[in-house]
């Protein structure tokens, strides 16, 4: 989105009108399929023959994989033109090109590019990959007047499709960062900011994670009410002593009236009530206090810095195989 922004500011800049916006923000494909990537224009692209085509893959930079100006390689990259738009065709597409496409033209020494799509070629669901959710640190988002929700995709191939949704309406797509292991695994974060009277709603957040283009998608929800109660569950400790001295108390309290009405003469009274009774040692067992247990959920700072933002490259319960 930044990187739209700062593009179409450019154009602005050097007085153009054109435009290019790809509708596709994410693609999924199994492997051996045709890929289709479309890109529109605000003008005419007179045939097309000026549009290039950029691939990124993670943890790369940029590079140019096809010019429809020339006719090279067409068995591979293919361009399908309109009169506002072009459609890059990938034949026989692998693993390997899975990343974020960019559609571009050039003008005058400038590159105007589009908004990018993401292809994900076959299932990048592995043995070792999880979903969490992580909500919002309660202090935090009072302070900043948003809430920061992400969610953690541990354990991919290849890059997913995670939307999101806040009861049942779908939201702007989050940002996403990637982390990458050393065994060549992804962890990726996307997160998304709200304002904090939507998060105190009470409405459910669901945040959907597809791994591949067949599969069943994954879905990890929370709402507010879980924030609240979790913060209330962070303060039981200092509560569950104070209840527990209370009722020690309260105990030997009752233990000191017995013992003056049953024999006041062990209290300073010469005369016993009545010399039927007979006064003898009792001891009083204080039972334990109620077994309190505390359930705490895991909260996370999920603001990201300013500068981290730029790139497309960020409790719960792990999801478990599928």
């Amino acid at each position: 989105m930044i990187l739209t922004k700062y593009l179409i500011l450019s154009s602005l800049v050097l007085g153009v009108q054109l435009f290019l916006y790809q509708t596709q923000r994410i693609q999924s494909v199994e492997v051996s399929d045709t890929a289709k990537i479309h890109c529109s224009s605000t003008e005419n692209l007179e045939g097309g023959s000026s549009i290039l085509w950029y691939l990124r893959r993670e943890g790369e930079t940029p590079t140019c994989i096809k010019s429809c100006l020339d006719d090279q390689n067409v068995s591979k990259f293919a361009c399908k033109h309109e009169t506002h738009s072009s459609t890059l065709e990938i034949s026989n597409v692998q693993k390997t090109e899975t990343g974020i496409y960019y559609c571009a033209v050039r003008i005058t020494s400038y590159l105007l590019f589009g908004n990018g799509t993401t292809l994900i070629v076959g299932d990048s669901f592995t043995n070792t990959s999880w979903v969490m959710l992580l909500v919002p640190f309660p202090r935090d988002s009072q302070v900043t007047g948003t809430a920061n929700l992400a969610c953690v995709i541990h354990g991919v191939s290849s890059p997913v499709h995670v939307s999101w949704s806040v009861s049942g309406e779908l939201q702007e797509q989050g940002l996403t960062r990637s982390l990458k292991a050393k065994d060549g695994s992804l962890t990726l974060i996307n997160h998304i900011s709200v304002p904090m009277d939507t998060w105190t709603s009470g409405k459910n957040f669901t945040c959907e994670v597809k791994f591949n283009s067949s599969g069943n998608s994954v879905k990890k929800s929370t709402r507010y009410p879980a924030a609240t109660s979790t913060a209330h569950a962070s303060s039981c400790l200092p509560s569950i002593v104070s209840l527990a001295v209370l009722s020690a108390l309260m105990l030997l309290m009752v233990s000191l009236s017995l013992i003056w009405t049953l024999c006041p003469s062990r209290l300073g009274n010469k005369h016993c009530p009545s010399p039927t009774f007979s006064c003898r040692e009792r001891s009083h067992s204080i039972p334990p206090p109620g077994d309190y247990k505390c359930y705490p959920m895991c909260y996370t700072d999920t603001r990201i810095p300013a500068q981290e933002l730029s790139t497309s490259s960020f409790a719960g319960e792990p999801e478990g195989n599928m």
